[in-house]
């Protein structure tokens, strides 16, 4: 993803406008900085907004550069307590300041945070991770650049069908229900986080799978009623709440971050999801 060609908005080399004087200039300021900016690809492409949404078919973001001042919201303890600071940091980078964090999907969101991630430590990515042959814990570096987007199109052997209404409809294998589901947006996300938190606090167990079925389902059976999606959400069987779950992931377009992992103890090799650790925002360099 490079950069945006800066000179297209100050005047390209060899206009016919005449520079500032070197005095001029620095009568103004002794130094005048443009932070870069660049395109970012957005998973959906807009599809799956809603005609009136300032995204609907728009199939990029304009973000620039993270800053030092970045920097400073990511370390923010009062921004981080309350779970907001990546959040704060993409409302800061986003050029288009009309466009809101909470109201992208989340395929989208993820796609900005990695290219904000990019813009301000580069795509190596060195984290911790355990090998699930040996469990073997070692160092191992991910480059960021090699991730692409899924468009939520390659359904595979799930008996998935779209609506004009933009959700799905997943026909479960066991109970033959049909499941109509949306796509979660970043304040879904910071919904179920806090539902997430309430249950902690009140030394609940913790269910964070069918709190997100609950989230994202739509209707059962053309059943629109919350009574109805709960009671059915908390009683589907285990086969029907893993072919949910696998269908979804089908669904939501989203960043693909699967890379090739292969362990330095026991040279198991396989494809991995890289993993979202505090390293990710916190580089330990």
């Amino acid at each position: 993803m490079p950069p945006r060609n800066n000179e297209d908005r100050v005047g390209a080399a060899g206009s016919d406008t005449a520079a500032p004087t070197p005095d001029l200039i620095n009568e103004k300021s002794p130094l005048t900085f443009t932070t870069p900016t660049e395109f970012v690809e957005l998973p959906t492409r807009g599809r799956f907004y809603p005609e009136d949404h300032l995204l609907h078919n728009v199939e990029e973001i304009e973000i620039r550069f993270m800053t030092a001042k970045d920097e400073d919201i990511l370390s923010s303890k009062t921004l981080l307590k309350k779970g907001v600071a990546i959040d704060r940091l993409l409302q800061n980078v986003i050029v288009d300041k009309r466009i809101n964090v909470g109201d992208l999907l989340v395929g989208d969101k993820n796609a900005l945070i990695v290219a904000s991630r990019i813009t301000g430590y580069g795509p190596e990515y060195e984290t911790r991770v355990t090998c699930p042959a040996c469990s073997k814990t070692s160092d191992f570096s991910f480059n960021l650049e090699e991730s692409t987007c899924n468009y939520g199109e390659d359904f595979g052997d799930f008996d998935i069908r779209r609506t004009d209404s933009q959700t799905c409809v997943i026909k479960m294998p066991t109970t033959g229900v049909d499941i109509e589901v949306r796509l979660l947006t970043g304040a879904d996300e910071k919904k179920l986080l806090t539902i997430m938190e309430k249950r902690k606090k009140h030394k609940l167990p913790e269910s964070f799978m069918t709190e997100q079925f609950k989230l994202f389902t739509v209707s059962v059976n053309g059943h629109t009623e919350l009574v109805t999606i709960t009671s059915f959400v908390e009683n589907m069987p285990a086969t029907d709440a893993r072919y949910l779950r696998g269908a979804y992931q089908k669904i939501v377009p989203n960043v693909d971050l699967t890379q090739e992992f292969a362990c330095e103890a026991c040279s198991y090799e396989m494809e991995m999801e890289v993993p979202f650790t505090a390293d990710f925002f916190w580089p330990r360099r």
